[in-house]
Formats: C-alpha cells, sequence, structure tokens
C-alpha cells in the first residue's frame, strides 16, 4: 500500500490499407506511418471474470456509497479488494476495528459488499495475518460464505508482509515474534487449513514479491533463501495464487511507461518460481498497481490502460488499482493540466493544508479512470489478447478477440507532442471495412465513441484508441484447443502433446516469431516431435484447429518452453549468486574444460536476457559489456578436466533472469 495523504471524512494474407481515420484530440501533424501488426494465432491469455479492479480502503468515508458503486460499474471495474492495503494487517472486521489506524464510518464488511453487489462486481478480501490468527480468519470466511452467502471467492493473506522490518524498512504491522519469510508461509498455511475447513471452494493467496521490485531476491540473515523461496516451498503447495504489487519508479511520464516492457519477465519469472518450488503453476493476481508520475493526469491514464492490458495478457487473472479515493499531495502541471498527486482514482474534493489549491468535486473522475475504463473497454471477462506489435516504441498495442467474432485493438500513443499514423495490418483474420472507434485524450473528461476505416487512424498525442473490428465472413468453427504441454525437451529437440482433437478437426502448431508465425506442422494426433531446434532458447507456440470445412479456431493460450544446451559439450558452466541486496548482486560463474584439448587463453560470452541487466566489476579475469553481451578473458591455459572461477558484481533495474547460455572460445557450452 502507499501511503495515504489526507485522512478522509504470418501464414495467411496480411490485410492493408491505408485509409486516415482521425480520432480525439485537435489534429496535429502525425509522424511518418506507424505499422501496427496484429496475429490472432498468437493468442496469449483470456481475460478473467476477475481481471479489471479497485482498491478500497476503511478510512474512505465514501467506500460502498451508491455513487462510486455507479461510477466502477461504468468503469468496468469487475474487483474490489477490501480493507485496503496496510490496514488489512491491523484490521479486525467482526467489531470493525483497527487499533492505530482511522476507520472511517460506513465502512463495514457488509457496506463494503454492498458497494460490490451494486457494482455487478466481486470481492477479494485480505485477511489480517500481522495482528490476526488464522481462527479469526476462517470465522471472517463463515460470516461471508455461510451466514451471508456472499460468495468471496478470494482471499489473501495479509498485505506486502516483507514490509515487517526482516529486510531493514517497517512500514507493515507484524505482531508475531518472527518476521522471517519462513514463518509467515508456515502460518499461511494454518490460515488456508482453517479458512478451506470453512468453505472448501475459496481460493486462498500468499504474498509474494515482485521480480525486480525490493527486496526480491534478498536473503536476509538468518535465512536459507529469499522471500519467495521459503513461501512458494513452503506454502505454495496448499494456496491457489500468489500476490505481487507494482509501483513502477520514475522522474518522468517517459520513465515510467517504459517499465511495462518489463512485466512479461516479471510474470514469467513468478511462473518459473511456482513451478520450481511449488511444484504447480499459481495464479497470479496484482493486487495494487499505480503509477509514480502524472497519478490524475494523462500519463497515469496511458499508464493504466497498458499495464492493465500487458498484465492480462500475460495471465494475471485481477489488477486492482491502488486506490479508489485517497487525498490530495504535491499539486504541479502535467501534460497541460493540474495533477495532485492523488493516488485515488476519484477526487476527493479536499484541499491543501493552506487551501490554496482544491481539488475538482467529490468523486470527480481523473485521468486513469478513464485509462481503466477503456482497458476495460477493450477487453472483457472472456475475451482473448493475441498477439499485436508496433514498429514504434511509442505506440502500445493490444488485441483481444471477441465471443462474436470482432477484434478490438487498443493503441497507445505515449509521445507528448505528435500525433501518429497508424496502418493495422491483420494476420489470421478478415475486417469489414468499418470500424467502431473508441478515444480518451488528453483533458478529455469522457471518452468518445464513432466510427471509421478498421485499416488504419491518426492517433492524437497522449491519446488511447481502441478500434473495434467486425469480421467480413461467418463467425464460427471449432473450439480452441488446449494449452499444449512440452515434454523430453532437449537442446534440439520437444515434445509437445494435448488432448485429442475431435473428429474431422486437425491441429496446426504454430511458432510465435515476433509479430508473426511459423507453422511448424498439423496433426490430428495428440503428439507433435519438433526437431532442429537451436539450444538454449526460448520457444512459444500455439495450437490452432482447422475442420474439414477449413473453419478456423481461437488459437489456443501460449506453451513457452527453452530447450537445454547439450549434455556433452567441450565446457560446462556453473553460474551461482552469492549476495542480493535488490538492485545489485554478487554471482561467479565456474567454468570447466570438459573437452579433450586444453584452452590456452580462454574467453566466455554470453548474453543477458534483458536490457537492464549490467556487469559492474569482476575479478579473475577481464570483463567487458557492449549492449546486452558480456565478454569474460583470462590470458591462463584450462586444461582438460580444470575448473576456473570468474566472480563479479551485477547490477539490474528489473526482473533479474539468468543468461541461457555460454560460449567458451566460441563453442557452446552445458549450462549446468
Amino acid at each position: 500500500m502507499r501511503p495515504r495523504l489526507v485522512v478522509l471524512p504470418a501464414l495467411a494474407a496480411l490485410v492493408t490499407a491505408q485509409v486516415v481515420l482521425t480520432a480525439g484530440s485537435p489534429a496535429q501533424a502525425a509522424d511518418a506511418a506507424v505499422t501496427v501488426t496484429v496475429n490472432t494465432r498468437a493468442g496469449l491469455e483470456v481475460v478473467h471474470e476477475a481481471a479489471t479492479g479497485v482498491n478500497h480502503a476503511i478510512w474512505d468515508t465514501h467506500l460502498g456509497s451508491d455513487a462510486v458503486a455507479d461510477l466502477l460499474k461504468d468503469a468496468g471495474v469487475k474487483a474490489m479488494r477490501y480493507p485496503g492495503g496496510s490496514y488489512s494487517d491491523i484490521y479486525h472486521w467482526a467489531d470493525h476495528t483497527a487499533p492505530g489506524g482511522y476507520v472511517a464510518p460506513n465502512t463495514d464488511f457488509d457496506t463494503f459488499m454492498g458497494g460490490v453487489r451494486r457494482a455487478g462486481g466481486q470481492a477479494i478480501v485480505t485477511a489480517n495475518y500481522g495482528t490476526g490468527t488464522p481462527a479469526e480468519a476462517a470465522a471472517w470466511v463463515r460470516y461471508a460464505n455461510v451466514e451471508k452467502r456472499y460468495g468471496v471467492k478470494y482471499w489473501e493473506i495479509g498485505n506486502e508482509n516483507y514490509g515487517n522490518g526482516h529486510y531493514g524498512s517497517g512500514w507493515e504491522a507484524d505482531d508475531h515474534p518472527d518476521k522471517s519469510p519462513t514463518y509467515y508461509a508456515t502460518l499461511v498455511r494454518d490460515y488456508a487449513t482453517a479458512m478451506k475447513a470453512v468453505d472448501p471452494t475459496i481460493k486462498v493467496g500468499a504474498v509474494l514479491t515482485t521480480p525486480g521490485e525490493w527486496p526480491d531476491g534478498i536473503t536476509a540473515s538468518g535465512d536459507s533463501g529469499s522471500w519467495n523461496d521459503a513461501v512458494l516451498s513452503i506454502a505454495g503447495p496448499v494456496v491457489d495464487f500468489g500476490i505481487i504489487h507494482w509501483y513502477p519508479s520514475g522522474d518522468t511520464a517517459a520513465e515510467v511507461l517504459a517499465k511495462t516492457d518489463r512485466v512479461k519477465d516479471q510474470i514469467a519469472l513468478v511462473r518459473e518460481q511456482s513451478r520450481r518450488l511449488a511444484g504447480k503453476d499459481l495464479g497470479i493476481a496484482l493486487t495494487e498497481v499505480n503509477t509514480s508520475y502524472g497519478r490524475n493526469t494523462q500519463p497515469g491514464a496511458l499508464f493504466a490502460a497498458d499495464a492493465y492490458a500487458t498484465m492480462i495478457g500475460q495471465g494475471v487473472f485481477n489488477v486492482d488499482w491502488w486506490n479508489v479515493h485517497n487525498g490530495i499531495g504535491q499539486v504541479r502541471e502535467i501534460a497541460g493540466h493540474t495533477d495532485y498527486d492523488d493516488f485515488g482514482l476519484l477526487s476527493s474534493g479536499n484541499c491543501t493544508t493552506d487551501g490554496t489549491v482544491c481539488q475538482p468535486a467529490l468523486n470527480t473522475p481523473f485521468a486513469p479512470y478513464f485509462g481503466i475504463s477503456m482497458a476495460s473497454r477493450f477487453a472483457r471477462p472472456g475475451d482473448q489478447l493475441v498477439t499485436a506489435a508496433s514498429t514504434d516504441p511509442l505506440v502500445r498495442s493490444h488485441a483481444a478477440r471477441r465471443a462474436d467474432g470482432s477484434l478490438a485493438v487498443m493503441l497507445v500513443n505515449e509521445d507528448p507532442a505528435a500525433a501518429k499514423t497508424v496502418a493495422l495490418r491483420l494476420s489470421g483474420y478478415a475486417a469489414t471495412a468499418t470500424a467502431t472507434v473508441l478515444t480518451y485524450g488528453n483533458g478529455d473528461s469522457a471518452i468518445t465513441t464513432t466510427t471509421g476505416p478498421s485499416s488504419s487512424a491518426t492517433l492524437p498525442p497522449y491519446s488511447i484508441t481502441t478500434l473495434v473490428l467486425k469480421p467480413s465472413g461467418p463467425v464460427g468453427g471449432p473450439a480452441a484447443p488446449a494449452r499444449p504441454v512440452a515434454t523430453d525437451v532437449t537442446d534440439r529437440t520437444a515434445t509437445l502433446s494435448w488432448p485429442a482433437p475431435p473428429a474431422g478437426v486437425k491441429y496446426e502448431v504454430h511458432r510465435v516469431n515476433g509479430a508473426g508465425t511459423d507453422q511448424w506442422g498439423e496433426t490430428i494426433g495428440t503428439t507433435f516431435t519438433v526437431a532442429n531446434l537451436a539450444p538454449g532458447t526460448q520457444y512459444t507456440v500455439n495450437l490452432v484447429a482447422r475442420d474439414n470445412a477449413g473453419r478456423v479456431s481461437w488459437s489456443s493460450p501460449p506453451l513457452t518452453f527453452t530447450t537445454r544446451t547439450p549434455a556433452a559439450a567441450p565446457c560446462s558452466v556453473t553460474y551461482r549468486e552469492s549476495t542480493n541486496w535488490g538492485n545489485g548482486f554478487v554471482a561467479d560463474l565456474e567454468i570447466t574444460n570438459t573437452g579433450t584439448t586444453p584452452a590456452a587463453g580462454w574467453t566466455l560470452t554470453y548474453t543477458w536476457p534483458t536490457t537492464w541487466q549490467q556487469v559492474s566489476s569482476g575479478w579473475n579475469a577481464t570483463w567487458s559489456q557492449t549492449g546486452q553481451q558480456v565478454t569474460v578473458s583470462n590470458t591462463a591455459t584450462l586444461a582438460p578436466g580444470a575448473s576456473t572461477t570468474a566472480g563479479f558484481v551485477g547490477a539490474y533495474q528489473g526482473p533479474n533472469a539468468h543468461p541461457l547460455k555460454y560460449f567458451l572460445n566460441g563453442k557452446l557450452c552445458t549450462t549446468k
């Protein structure tokens, strides 16, 4: 929880045209054409029923009011979190108290649920870990789902409990004698057991650190591993989802907006950790998110739309903005409009302490409210996001297929000064000539809806535009295949498997290649073995069903797998990280000559998976880095069977993924 500032009372034809559609704010000279390619064969994830969410807080006098509930419903909000960030760890639901904190009147659980029901959403409830007990949490489940029959499905155990002082910074209440992740994880098991004994249908979530964000990766004194290591190993097998929070830092809009590029790696690392440590795929909920720049103006709206769509496309089942009301902070002008530095989506209607600046009337929506509204109108529950790619990094692109056969394309122009002319290319989809166009521009007080060409658009500076395209042919076809599974993965081959397709249906296997796809093959069977793969390489694959009439299904959800490095190679490398402090680390590379000839003077090269990882210094070799490639060299001879160790200090500003493969004197090594 962020501080409360004020106490509140390619294998199909590409369909391309060059008609220009002008939408939204006053026209400005557009940059040279940007191409956005949408590939419906490269499916992403399906939008969950609880995808679009917000946070409520018990210190908000207007929590659960009809006016707020109606505004959230209009924005397409489907999930509401309670009782509010760090207050969750001091809140006692039965007597509606939060010792040490302010509790506004008419903010009890039943009032909250009344607002949730009026808005047509569902609740996400955070049980008190910091000062509560498993019995108290179980009693809340009984009251909510047995006595009141509210049907609350999603329950978190605590909020940001790594902020209890164990890693140095302490903002989260925790009365337990042991503040370690091991203690938290062990008690989470007790919470989950007690709560599910009351209602076995509920889903229970445990707090995780977000990859690349403090204190992720840190091993505190007395611990055997990081927070996620302990929580996923101990509590992972008994919980249903992991909880992450994200407040990307930055002093400019451009710096913050660019950080949605890190989402894919963040979520991939959480999934890898859950599979390795918990032995299963946990759901992932981002139950707090906000921006650090332009919280009430257009940069916040652009961030909200892009972040929600990106997270949902990566399979995050719930994304909750922090929060509905918060309060006025530092007042300044951003993007030509007054920004109140208010974490809330809606105005609190309050003023600075000296009374010189006041917010607009209570419940006036700020710009991020419309960013979330655009995201919810773009991708609704049950829709499937598909791959979209832009030739301009300042034009963020997202696409989603709908059950009625339509295709929505959301375009976010992050350039504050220049309009962008976009040519839309569609692979695997043919559209009629006309689209419904939704636009939210800088300074707008509402979303506008018009019609225009389906093949191109001119995006005003700092704007969000969604084109809803209609299919030019019949709608319908075979059911989408299930996500394939990869087994027997080697350095060169992998076997893919899936449930048997229906009679008269074959499955096409497509490998995602940038904005396009390469068809690896097709079969009516349940397995497909692919060969000639590159070692130490990540591949993403989708299945598409085609029936005897030629009708094509939606894409399966994606499968991503990584090939191994050769089991027999002239060298091997072991990567060991010994120390991590949140944005830097110390690691060693153990290099072994497993060949038959001496390496007289050796050079090791590898490539970082991301652009934000850097070697700061090193020892036992000469270290250098160009772009993402690192070179480690030594004039000594490495004899057959001999090993040497070279260490370095690394820095990172996002998810810190390990390199996949290493080359010694140009020859691929076995990665241990």
